[in-house]
């Protein structure tokens, strides 16, 4: 912004050339500037929209919510879907028929950890037999431990 004159005392390197350590911010500011008055003109146009009234009805909420779908394997080897028993038979029938009835969604899979790890995939394996693709195994965690650790 300022020029700054050295005085000539005839000696070597300080008398020659010395750059200005200054920067020079006007060009940013100007260009800061310039851009919040775009986003001050254009961020109400993008909000605002076309003012309309809309009709009052008397139709259900379309979103209502579910249960969630657990499969579960429990101590002495009974399966269950939600809280209804079943047999490992008629464990992808009965998973087919909720599907059809309330459409696809997440299954959570709970297992006890006494039993062996080959049943539980089993019941993974039948979980998806019955044409669920998404599948979720769900553990306890341990005490005294955070969800972020």
């Amino acid at each position: 912004m300022g020029m700054s004159v050295g005085n000539n005392n005839g000696g070597g390197e300080e008398s020659g050339y010395q750059p200005m350590a200054e920067i020079n911010i006007t060009p940013m500011v100007d260009v800061m500037l310039v851009l919040l008055i775009i986003f001050m003109i254009t961020a109400p146009l993008l909000v605002a929209g076309v003012p309309v009234e809309l009709p009052s009805t008397s139709a259900a909420k379309v979103s209502q919510p579910k249960k969630p779908m657990i499969v579960s394997l429990g101590p002495d080897g009974a399966i269950f879907i939600r809280e209804d028993q079943v047999t490992v038979d008629t464990l992808v029938p009965r998973l087919q028929a909720l599907r059809q009835a309330e459409g696809d969604t997440v299954v959570y899979v709970r297992g006890d950890k006494n039993r062996p790890y080959g049943e539980v995939m089993e019941i993974l394996g039948r979980v998806g037999q019955s044409g669920y693709a998404r599948v979720s195994l769900l553990s306890q965690p341990k005490a005294g431990e955070s969800a972020g650790q």
